[in-house]
C-alpha cells in the first residue's frame, strides 16, 4: 500500500492510533463521508499481544466493513475456551449461548491482524501516517494536533475532533492528566511465541487453554494457525516474588509446576525473548471531554482473563463513531448517555467476571458439576463478549446475580445451580 505524502492541515477527525479501535472507527467515519485521517507512532506491522478475539467483536468488524478482509487471512477459528486448575476442568463453547450471536470468531497475531485492517482502511481511502508521533494536544471546540514525522518535520493539524486510539501510548490521559490507580490489583505478565505446542487436533485446535497455577496466578494458551503458539503467565507481585527473575526461566517454572501445562507445552522452543508488562491495568478519570474522547485500551485495561481487550474497543469505536457522526451534522449529543455509560456498563460486567476469577467466586461457578444449562448458556454469552445484552441478567444484573450464584453452588448439596 502507498503510504500518502504529507498530512493536510486540517481534517473532520483526528484519530490517534492505528489498532483495531484507530481503524475500525475510521472506517465508520469514512464510509459517511466524514474527512478522517490516522496518525500512528509505529511503523506496522508491528508486535503486540491481545491475540484472543471474542465472538461479540464479529459483529463490530462487519458493522465497520472490516469483517471479509480477515475471513481471507486463514485465522485459526476459536470456538470456545477451555480452563483447568489441577485435577478440574471446564469447557465452554460459543455455539451453547444464551445470546443470538456468533458461534465463533479467530486466534489473530496481532502484528498481522492490525495490519490486515490498517491496509484495508487505507483501500477505502483513509490516509494511514505510521511513524507519525503525537507531540501535543489542544482539545476544545477547535481542538489541534502537533506531530511528527518520520523525517522529524513538524505538522499542526487542526480538526473538529480528536479520537485517542494509542492503547498503551495513552496520549490524551497522559497529556491532560486524566490517568488514575485502577482498583484491580498489580499484576505482572510474562509472554512469548513458541513452536512444538502438542494441541489439540480438529475443532478444539484453536480453544484458548487458560490454566490456573494457584487463585492468583494462571497460564494462557492461545494457538495460531502458522504452526505458532502464544503463552503467557499472569501473576500478582506474592507469585512472581518465588519465581527468578529472567523472563524466560519464569516461564519454564510456571509451566513446570502444572501437569496439563506440562504435557501440551514440554517440546516447546520461543521464537522470541519471553517480554514483560509489569501493572498493565490502569484506571481512567473521564472518557471524553469537549472536541475528544478516549476508546480502546486508551479508555481502561482490566485484565486479559477473559480476552475481553479488543472487543471492548471494537465497541466503544462503534459508539464513538455513530454519537460523532451524529454530533457533525449537528445534532446534540450527550456523550454520557450515548457513550460513556454504554461502554462502561460492558467494562463493568467484565469487571465483575474478572474480580471474581481472582477471589475465586468465579471458578467455582465454572467447575461446578451439575451445572443449569440455562445459567452456563448466559455465562457463556458473557464469555463471547455480549456484554450489552440487556436480556442476558448474568451481563446487566452480573453485580448481584454472580454472588447469588455462588452462593447456590457452595450450599446446594448436590451443586445444581
Amino acid at each position: 500500500m502507498e503510504k500518502p505524502a504529507t498530512p493536510n492541515n486540517r481534517y473532520d477527525v483526528v484519530i490517534i492510533g492505528a489498532g483495531p479501535a484507530g481503524t475500525s472507527a475510521a472506517a465508520l467515519l469514512h464510509r459517511v463521508g466524514q474527512d478522517v485521517a490516522i496518525f500512528e507512532r509505529d511503523e506496522f506491522p508491528r508486535f503486540v499481544i491481545g491475540e484472543s478475539l471474542l465472538p461479540h467483536s464479529m459483529d463490530f468488524l462487519e458493522q465497520a466493513g472490516l469483517l471479509e478482509c480477515c475471513k481471507k487471512q486463514n485465522y485459526l477459528e476459536k470456538h470456545g475456551g477451555a480452563f483447568f486448575d489441577q485435577e478440574k476442568h471446564c469447557k465452554f463453547n460459543f455455539d451453547d449461548q444464551f445470546t443470538d450471536g456468533w458461534p465463533y470468531t479467530w486466534q489473530v497475531p496481532r502484528d498481522h491482524f492490525d495490519n490486515v485492517l490498517a491496509e484495508e482502511v487505507q483501500k477505502m481511502g483513509v490516509p494511514v501516517f505510521f511513524q507519525h508521533t503525537v507531540k501535543d494536544v489542544q482539545v476544545g471546540s477547535n481542538p489541534t494536533v502537533e506531530v511528527t514525522g518520520v523525517d522529524g518535520q513538524v505538522h499542526r493539524i487542526s480538526s473538529r475532533f480528536i479520537i485517542d486510539a494509542s492503547g498503551y501510548g495513552r496520549v490524551l490521559p497522559r497529556q491532560l492528566g486524566l490517568d488514575e490507580p485502577s482498583t484491580l490489583t498489580h499484576r505482572k505478565s510474562v509472554f512469548t511465541h513458541i513452536t512444538g505446542d502438542h494441541r489439540p487436533a480438529g475443532r478444539d485446535e484453536g480453544t484458548t487453554w487458560i490454566v490456573s497455577l494457584g487463585q492468583q496466578a494462571w497460564l494462557w494458551i492461545i494457538p495460531f494457525s502458522n504452526g505458532r503458539t502464544s503463552i503467557g503467565v499472569v501473576g500478582d507481585n506474592d507469585f512472581f516474588a518465588d519465581l527468578p527473575t529472567e523472563p524466560g526461566e519464569i516461564l519454564r517454572k510456571a509451566i513446570m509446576s502444572d501437569p496439563v501445562a506440562v504435557r501440551r507445552l514440554s517440546d516447546m522452543e520461543f521464537v522470541f525473548e519471553p517480554k514483560v508488562i509489569d501493572g498493565y491495568s490502569i484506571g481512567i478519570k473521564r472518557l471524553w471531554g469537549e472536541g475528544y474522547c478516549l476508546i480502546g485500551n486508551t479508555m481502561e485495561f482490566l485484565d486479559p482473563i477473559f480476552s475481553s481487550g479488543v472487543t471492548v474497543a471494537l465497541a466503544s469505536a462503534n459508539l464513538t463513531a455513530n454519537a460523532l457522526i451524529r454530533q457533525l451534522n449537528g445534532e446534540t449529543v450527550d456523550w454520557d448517555t450515548d457513550f460513556s455509560d454504554v461502554v462502561n456498563q460492558g467494562v463493568e460486567t467484565f469487571r465483575t467476571y474478572v474480580e471474581g476469577w481472582y477471589t475465586g467466586a468465579v471458578p467455582t461457578v465454572f467447575y461446578s458439576p451439575n451445572p443449569d444449562a440455562r445459567v452456563r448458556a448466559s455465562i457463556c454469552s458473557v464469555l463471547a463478549g455480549y456484554v450489552w445484552d440487556n436480556k442476558n441478567p448474568y451481563a446487566w444484573d452480573h453485580k448481584r446475580k454472580l454472588p447469588q450464584l455462588v452462593s447456590l453452588v457452595q450450599t446446594s448439596d448436590d451443586s445444581k445451580v
